[in-house]
Order: C-alpha cells, then sequence, then structure tokens
C-alpha cells in the first residue's frame, strides 16, 4: 500500500509540475466532455426557436439563422389575435387535458402503488409484472385501439377521448410502487394499526403525506407528456375549438405553405408554450427541496 500511494503522490507531483490536469481530473474530462455534447444537441433546438420567435416572415428565411431579428412584438400580437384568440383556446385545452388529466392520473397511481406496494393479495405478483409489461408498450400502438374503444362508446370528439385513455399509467403505478416502498416504512403502518386506526385513515394520514415527493414526479413527468402529447389529440378531435396546443399548431404549420406569415406564429407559438412547463417546474421543485431537507434532520 505504501508504494502505491508513493508512486500515486509522485504521479500528482509530475502532473502538478507539468502543468496538466491531476488523474483524476483527467478521469472526469470524457463525462464532462460527453455532457456537454449532450446538453449542446437538447438546447440548440431550443435556442433556434427562441431566437426564430424574434423574427419577422422575411426574416425568417433571408437572415442568418441565429441572428435575432425585430419582429418579436409582431408575432406575439399575431399570435394572440389569431383567429379571435384561437391560441389563448388551444392554451386552455392543454391546461384542461394536462391538468386535470395529471391530477387524476397521479392520484389512480398513487393509491394502485401504494396498494401493491404496502398490502399482500392473491395475484399481486402477476398484476405488477402486467403493469411492467405496459410500461414496455409504447403509447402509439395503443393510439387505434383507443380511438375504437372511443367511438364504441360515442366519446370520439369530445374532451373525454383525450382525457380518459391517459388516467391509467403503467409508468406512474410503477414508480408509485417503487415510492412507497422505499418512503412509507412498514412498521410506521404497524404501528398505527396497533394504535386502532384503520386503514383510510392511515393512507390519509400518514401514507399520502409521506408520498407526496413522489406524486409531484408522477404529476409533473405526465403534465409534460400530456401537454407536449399530439398524437391522441389528433387522431381523436375534429373540432379545432378542443385542439391543444401541439394539434393547433401543427394546423398552422399545414396552412405556412400558402401563407407564409403563419410560419411565423406557429414558431412563436411553440416559444411561447414552453412557458407554462418552466413554470410549472420551478414552482414544483420545492417539493423535492422540502423533502431533501427533512431527509437531513430525520438523520
Amino acid at each position: 500500500m505504501s508504494a502505491v500511494a508513493t508512486r500515486a503522490s509522485a504521479e500528482r507531483r509530475a502532473a502538478k509540475a507539468a502543468g496538466g490536469p491531476l488523474p483524476h481530473q483527467r478521469a472526469k474530462i470524457l463525462p464532462t466532455i460527453v455532457l456537454l455534447v449532450g446538453a449542446f444537441y437538447c438546447l440548440v433546438p431550443v435556442a433556434w426557436v427562441v431566437v426564430a420567435a424574434t423574427k419577422s416572415s422575411g426574416e425568417l428565411f433571408s437572415t442568418f439563422t441565429f441572428a435575432p431579428g425585430t419582429g418579436l412584438f409582431d408575432n406575439l400580437r399575431d399570435l394572440f389575435t389569431y383567429g379571435d384568440g384561437r391560441f389563448v383556446t388551444w392554451a386552455g385545452n392543454s391546461a384542461l387535458y394536462a391538468g386535470v388529466g395529471s391530477a387524476a392520473s397521479t392520484l389512480i397511481s398513487t393509491l394502485a402503488g401504494y396498494g401493491m406496494a404496502k398490502y399482500d393479495f392473491r395475484g399481486r405478483s402477476v398484476l405488477f409484472y402486467a403493469i411492467l409489461g405496459g410500461v414496455l408498450v409504447p403509447g402509439m400502438t395503443l393510439a387505434i385501439p383507443q380511438y375504437l374503444l372511443m367511438a364504441q362508446t360515442g366519446l370520439v370528439g369530445s374532451y373525454w377521448s383525450v382525457l380518459l385513455p391517459g388516467l391509467i399509467s403503467p409508468f406512474s403505478i410503477y414508480l408509485a410502487r417503487v415510492y412507497a416502498i422505499a418512503s412509507v416504512p412498514d412498521a410506521t403502518l404497524e404501528a398505527a394499526r396497533i394504535d386502532g386506526a384503520g386503514e383510510y385513515r392511515i393512507l390519509g394520514t400518514i401514507g399520502l403525506p409521506m408520498m407526496v415527493p413522489g406524486m409531484v414526479t408522477i404529476f409533473m413527468l405526465h403534465f409534460v407528456s400530456t401537454w407536449n402529447n399530439f398524437l391522441l389529440p389528433y387522431i381523436m378531435l375534429s373540432d379545432e375549438s378542443k385542439f391543444p396546443i401541439t394539434v393547433g399548431l401543427y394546423t398552422l404549420l399545414a396552412q405556412g405553405s400558402s401563407e407564409p406569415a403563419l410560419y411565423g406564429i406557429a414558431i412563436v407559438g411553440a416559444a411561447v408554450s414552453v412557458i407554462p412547463l418552466i413554470a410549472l417546474l420551478l414552482f414544483l421543485q420545492r417539493f423535492w427541496r422540502l423533502d431533501l431537507l427533512s431527509g437531513g434532520l430525520k438523520g
């Protein structure tokens, strides 16, 4: 051990004398480069949308890609006045689909995950593996069967046709189960039962409060997924007044070939549609910080 330590110390002194990075610093270079390349790959499209939102129709196709334009305020005015405020209607629909659907799905997933984690019943393992298999099925493959089911019930074209298919999320149930196992101690539940508390009271006063950070995570993931969902509402809806932002902006792009001015409206609409997601993330992150703080206090 002393020889190894002496050799490592000599290598560090030699690297320091040569002005180069230390061995443990060199080991971090490759992961850092990979992360920087990944961040660049993810952020360049976002930067393009933000910059393109500032350009007028003429500047959009005639100026350098990342050169800011002068048409931001005109684009915003055109966006919110297009079709007598159609974009606001689309944003309200997206908030309905993502907000109400995510809240309901979070509650269902939490109850299902808590039940599978804390109760022993016949068929629990089979049910869990069936849900785990549902995680592996791409959502795109379920779009047509969901449409056929909604058509048979007469719900195609209604708000329910977009809300109902998203209420059951296998991944959210799996995540809730994992979080319930990790955050809700069995000893605490047994102590409450010994004190005479019923199962509903245990769930409401012990289980759910302990699972709040996990519920926030499930809500956030489901909200982002629903807000950005395109295929399901595109298949289910035909009334433009019920379109979410994704489908509404798609119709603007489709019309842009004949009306180039709509390209600018669609691009600034895409930039504006990201703002609610950023605001929601900034608002919800307090719950993750509080969970880390409470864990530190308990320790």
